[in-house]
């Protein structure tokens, strides 16, 4: 089956390219340092229908990026999480926090108004992350 990004990440994100499983996509929001990993396997709603070595395929992309955004940003903490309460495709948010920031302590949703990057800047942190973790660009 062919994979295709749910029309809301397409609409909130630039693609970044891919990890060997997942799509990387940055946050169009410059209030948090914020990368979205999306397994590219169709009609996958949570993690647990995954195969076994898509989930170990997910926590090994999951951590490589976590650790880069921490050295990178130098947050305080590291949110993780796959809601899909809204955007059903299964989607994993890596969120760098502040307690400097606007929502701390809270969850970033709902607590501020988005602030979308400028195109350059968010197709530098794009590429950064395509350079740094030596992503596959997407044609």
């Amino acid at each position: 089956m062919h994979f295709e990004l749910h029309e809301q990440l397409a609409k909130d994100t630039e693609i970044a390219g891919d990890f060997p499983l997942s799509r990387v996509c940055v946050m169009n929001d410059e209030n948090f340092p914020w990368v979205i990993l999306v397994p590219r396997v169709p009609n996958v709603r949570e993690i647990y229908e995954l195969q076994a070595m898509e989930q170990q395929q997910l926590l090994q992309e999951s951590s490589r990026l976590g650790m880069w955004l921490m050295r990178e940003f130098n947050g305080d903490k590291l949110n993780i999480g796959a809601l899909g309460n809204m955007v059903p495709q299964l989607h994993v948010h890596h969120i760098v926090r502040f307690e400097s920031d606007p929502a701390w302590p809270a969850p970033v949703w709902g607590k501020c108004a988005a602030n979308p990057y400028s195109s350059d800047a968010i197709e530098q942190f794009a590429g950064k992350l395509r350079a740094q973790l030596k992503l596959r660009s997407i044609a």
